[in-house]
């Protein structure tokens, strides 16, 4: 055979093993494919079909770098091959390389002028680089080869107008927008979206007469919305109060009905007129019988005005109501049901609740369950009431109470889990999802699978206070792994988008991938899990078998031998014990997680298993740390708490850079902030306890320290600080704080200042009198149990309720017990509070 047929033969033979390669490895065999491709790559480098095929494999592994550069060694080789153009413009598009994906989309567009998705695609390109102009010319010569008739409605030719569209609205060009709207309108298919466009470019043009036309014409069609009567006020620039008001009810004589032209006025209107008009919104909702009314007026409470003028009113009906059945004495009518009692009863109790008197509350909720034993709205108060009070025993106790009353109601079923989670009942809150989850499978494998992540989230930091930090990390990484599955999820809505003309959601799409750990969902996963680690890295986990090792030199043989046989004994017991509790559940698992594993494992590879142990042994607790945290420093740069975290990260890092860099921009962001005082304070220590720094860092540092601390020394820097936040209890704990960290002789003067509770201060509330009793607890003040059961003896008078001040009486009530055992205690109550 001449050399010619060799060659021939050599190239179908190096492209057959890359084939083969590819069968494997959708086979799953991910070894034996990698070999086969490589090998044809080590016969035929040249060969643009096992370069395609490698790149392959490597994004079927999410090695979305790799398999970049295995297309493009393969178009150096066919640059004119268009499924690799396709590929490679797939993956440029996932990890936002736009330039890239830009260029991609213009060989397509060379090679396939007349396919659709070259044009969008090329257009979306210029349109993410904000490139609106060449964007705007791509779409318009895309829409003239659209051969629809003018009165004809086609659902994707709407789309790509309404796309033309938003892109001219980003690009500022209001006149043109609406221009285009207008001329469009009869083949858009979406009426809505084209009047509110109408009104927001009308605005945008000065154009108010019209604008209002068409707001009153939103109104018409959707009294409720808020936006609408936002852009009519703008529209019709009402001079006076009475002008204003004059707007809302006019709408409320068209919509009697209607909700929002009642309720918007009360925002803006005081003094009497608002007494008026409340009384009337009041009196209506409680007759109906109204259970989110309380929710509808929350954004009042702003205002303590208001807030009187509310209080005043709903206690006049309640005591009217008890005696006469009507809202006022001095009426005469038709009498209100038994149930207008109930309503206000339970306002009461939402509006005392709101205000911090707790005990008010329960009276005025105690008083509506006695009437109305059966109500779920009236249970699931009460346990928020208990909440709030930082009794979260009984807060679950309660929302159980509630969930028992209506056992298919998922919603009551979630919050009784939730609330369970918060009391660190874990099994109990696993065992009250397992109503709602798959049969045959354990509730937390369940709600993994179902990406639940509040339930997830709340677990972790339940075994985070319970000081289980395996089972914490466990569920954190579980959290941070969902977020990876949403970002690799868009990687199939790069052609479904193109191909159904969905352009306006697929962009929308791309630009909530780009933010997506910015949730607060991964926001809270990687606090936990940053705390943990800090903990963790703080004291080390030790190995339990090697303690044993220790301790057994001290022993003689007899006891040595007696130790290991007891210790046989209760391991085997242990042993027998968990064999026989979770046989059963295992069979019912067992084909099942087998079944999803193979699953898993043919579409993204074997994934690491989460074992507890290892999470919390890891060797560099640091650096798993800072995995968590430099999603937030890219997202959420404007939360403070990022910047601490990151800061007690590299304190311990001893990397006085980037620890200078966290506390300036913290600075930055509120330089008040509790936390960060004692963060500047421990980063002017260490630089000062370190003489051995570059000399360039050293400059570098006393140099910014200067700005901020400004010629004072730490003690009278600390001091100042507590004089400027006298009022503050907050304030006070972190600088009492620094002054025991500064100079440990001054501890029971730090402890006086951190445990005043005269009347001056204005945070005193559950949240905080527990971080102050939690921080003399975990030795932040070095051993002082006297002031500390002084103190929690005080903290109990003002708030008898809550469980942390609660007198120890057995191990499940002490409030050594509800101590958190991270190194870095915020937020453990509520938020709501």
């Amino acid at each position: 055979m001449d050399c010619c047929g060799w060659t021939a033969i050599s190239l179908v033979w190096e492209e057959t093993l890359a084939m083969k390669g590819l069968t494997l490895n959708c086979l799953g065999k991910k070894e034996e494919a990698y070999e086969f491709v490589r090998k044809g790559l080590r016969n035929d480098v040249k060969s643009h079909v096992c370069w395609h095929v490698y790149g392959l494999l490597q994004r079927s592994d999410k090695k979305y770098d790799e398999a970049i550069k295995c297309y493009r060694n393969a178009l150096k080789l066919d640059k004119d091959n268009l499924q690799i153009l396709r590929d490679l413009s797939l993956l440029q598009i996932q990890m936002r390389d736009l330039e890239g994906y830009r260029e991609t989309r213009y060989q397509l567009l060379q090679l396939r002028p007349t396919q659709r998705a070259s044009w969008i695609g090329y257009a979306i390109a210029y349109h993410l680089l904000k490139d609106y102009d060449m964007a705007l010319k791509l779409l318009e010569e895309f829409r003239k080869t659209q051969q629809i008739p003018p009165n004809k409605i086609d659902y994707e030719y709407s789309e790509l107008i309404l796309y033309q569209n938003q892109v001219m609205r980003e690009a500022d060009l209001f006149q043109e927008s609406l221009e285009h709207i207008e001329t469009y309108e009869k083949q858009i298919c979406d009426k809505l979206i084209v009047e509110e466009i109408k009104g927001e470019m009308l605005l945008k043009l000065g154009r108010l007469k019209e604008a209002g036309e068409v707001y009153k014409e939103l109104i018409e069609r959707n009294a409720e919305n808020w936006h609408y009567y936002e852009g009519l006020e703008k529209a019709l620039q009402p001079s006076t109060l009475e002008e204003r008001l004059q707007i809302y009810e006019e709408v409320s004589k068209r919509h009697p009905r209607a909700v929002s032209p009642r309720r918007l006025p009360l925002n803006f209107v005081s003094g009497e007129k608002f007494r008026e008009l409340m009384d009337k919104f009041l009196r209506v909702n409680f007759s109906k019988g109204c259970p989110p009314l309380f929710t509808t007026l929350k954004s009042l409470y702003y205002n303590p005005e208001k807030v009187s003028t509310i209080q005043e009113l709903v206690t006049g009906y309640e005591a009217s109501l008890k005696t006469c059945d009507l809202f006022s004495t001095c009426e005469n009518g038709e009498k209100e049901p038994p149930t207008t009692l109930l309503w206000v009863r339970y306002f009461l109790a939402q509006h005392f609740d709101k205000l911090g008197q707790c005990s008010l509350a329960l009276d005025y909720i105690n008083a509506a369950i006695a009437s109305t034993p059966t109500l779920i709205e009236l249970f699931y108060l009460k346990a928020k009431i208990y909440k709030h009070v930082g009794n979260l025993k009984e807060a679950a106790k309660w929302m159980d109470e509630a969930q028992s009353l209506d056992t298919a109601d998922r919603f009551i079923n979630s919050k009784c889990a939730k609330y369970m989670l918060r009391a660190n009942m874990v099994k109990d809150a696993e065992e009250m999802c397992s109503k709602f989850t798959r049969e045959g499978t354990s509730a937390m494998e369940n709600l993994n699978e179902m990406q639940c992540m509040w339930f997830q989230t709340e677990c972790a930091a339940a075994y985070q206070r319970l000081g289980k930090y395996g089972d914490a990390l466990k569920k954190c990484h579980e959290v941070e792994r969902h977020f990876f599955e949403i970002t690799d999820d868009q990687f199939d809505f790069h052609t479904y988008c193109m191909r159904k003309m969905t352009l306006r959601a697929y962009v929308d799409l791309l630009r909530l991938e780009d933010v997506l750990r910015k949730h607060a969902f991964y926001f809270k996963a990687a606090r936990s899990a940053i705390e943990i680690y800090l903990k963790l890295h703080d004291n080390p986990l030790t190995n339990e078998s090697k303690e044993q090792e220790v301790n057994s030199e001290n022993l003689s043989a007899k006891e040595l031998k007696k130790m290991l046989s007891k210790q046989r004994r209760a391991q085997k017991k242990a042993k027998l014990e968990e064999e026989r509790k979770h046989a059963e559940r295992e069979r019912q698992q067992k084909n099942q997680k087998k079944k999803r594993d193979e699953e898993e494992e043919e579409t993204s590879g074997p994934r690491e298993e989460l074992v507890p142990e290892k999470l919390e042994r890891v060797e560099n607790p640091l650096e798993e740390a800072i995995k968590f945290l430099i999603p937030l420093k890219n997202l959420i740069g404007d939360d403070i708490e990022t910047h601490l975290l990151a800061f007690e990260i590299y304190f311990r890092k001893g990397k006085f850079l980037l620890m200078l860099q966290s506390v300036k921009r913290a600075f930055a962001i509120n330089s008040n902030n509790p936390w960060l005082h004692e963060c500047l304070i421990k980063f002017s220590k260490a630089v000062s306890d370190h003489s051995n720094l570059p000399e360039i860092v050293s400059k570098v540092l006393t140099q910014e320290m200067q700005k901020i601390f400004v010629n004072k020394n730490l003690e009278s820097f600390n001091e100042e600080f507590l004089k400027h936040n006298a009022t503050s209890i907050q304030h006070q704990l972190s600088g009492a704080k620094m002054m025991y960290f500064l100079d440990k002789s001054r501890q029971e003067k730090a402890i006086a200042v951190a445990t005043r509770l005269d009347k001056n201060m204005r945070d005193k509330n559950v949240k905080t009198l527990t971080k102050v009793f939690e921080a003399l607890l975990d030795g932040s003040f070095g051993s002082c149990h006297t002031q500390c059961e002084e103190y929690q003896a005080a903290c109990h008078k003002l708030f008898p309720f809550t469980s942390a001040f609660m007198p120890a009486t057995n191990e499940d009530d002490s409030s050594i017990a509800s101590v958190n055992h991270t190194a870095i205690n915020h937020d453990l109550l509520s938020n709501e509070i």
